[in-house]
């Protein structure tokens, strides 16, 4: 499968290829801006990529604005609980800008906001545990990937990845039985800015249904409690009514729908974006 690279424009990060047909800016840094607005329009237009998406400080919105990025979603305090993030889009044709079906996103983040005052801690069924993955599971973590997702648009289903992530700053959360997982999700730590993204949920078919990424999640925000992360966020698929009602239920916040943002088995899919002060 064509997975996008990761790469850096001075000192910030950015994740782009063909693969999603697009620009990620995941990390901006102040000793780039505002020079990189112009490097960033000269990679797209060099390999025709349909959309940047870029994670954008309070500090440097205007200078996105003024280039034609549009405000997508936003986080309050996301950098240390101090500084807001922007989620900015801009577009270089007229189908990626097209959200399809925003009324059943809205009625999905409907019927996800009415489940929100449902809260309440989730039990797991008898012979399901939690435990939080080591090294020595990267194979059956990956196979779980395969499982559920297709395609994905990071490289979730090898093994190498998996541990390379581990190795920096990511936490894999399990549920199990029988010690075969059957139920994950991690945590992407920024631990200099205090953030966190939720993220990788899933759950094998045959055990959906049982609240396993509510519990999941109760246990990824404890932990990132004790390490003194302040924000937590998710980037969700706006058309899966499951993880929106995960968040919703645990009190995440709504904050904006990035258009045709990522490609999930094959089609550009949007993703809502919720957020939770920790």
């Amino acid at each position: 499968m064509m997975n996008d690279t990761i790469e850096t424009i001075g000192s910030s990060i950015l994740h782009h290829g063909k693969y999603n047909d697009r620009i990620y800016l995941l990390k901006l840094s102040r000793h780039d801006f505002p020079g990189i607005l112009d490097e960033l329009d000269e990679l797209a237009s060099k390999e025709k990529y349909s959309k940047i998406i870029a994670k954008v400080p309070s500090y440097a919105k205007d200078g996105f604005t003024e280039y034609g990025y549009s405000v997508e979603a936003s986080i309050p305090g996301f950098y240390n609980a101090s500084e807001d993030v922007y989620f900015m889009g801009k577009y270089f044709t007229g189908s990626r800008r097209q959200n399809c079906d925003p009324e059943k996103i809205r009625e999905i983040l409907n019927a996800a906001t009415e489940k929100s005052v449902q809260g309440g801690a989730v039990e797991l069924p008898a012979g399901l545990y939690y435990k939080i993955c080591d090294t020595s599971e990267i194979n059956q973590i990956a196979e779980v990937y395969r499982t559920v997702f297709e395609t994905y648009p990071f490289p979730i289903h090898e093994p190498e990845y998996i541990r390379k992530t581990m190795d920096e700053n990511f936490i894999y959360f399990s549920i199990r039985k029988n010690n075969k997982i059957v139920a994950l999700a991690s945590t992407e730590m920024d631990v200099v800015s205090q953030n966190v993204e939720m993220t990788d949920f899933a759950t094998l078919p045959e055990y959906q249904g049982y609240g396993l990424g509510v519990y999941l999640l109760q246990k990824m925000e404890n932990e990132m409690h004790k390490r003194n992360i302040r924000t937590a966020y998710t980037i969700a698929r706006a058309f899966s009514c499951g993880i929106n009602m995960i968040f919703a239920k645990m009190g995440y916040r709504y904050s904006g729908t990035l258009v045709n943002n990522t490609n999930i088995s094959g089609n550009f899919e949007s993703m809502n974006v919720w957020y939770k002060s920790l």
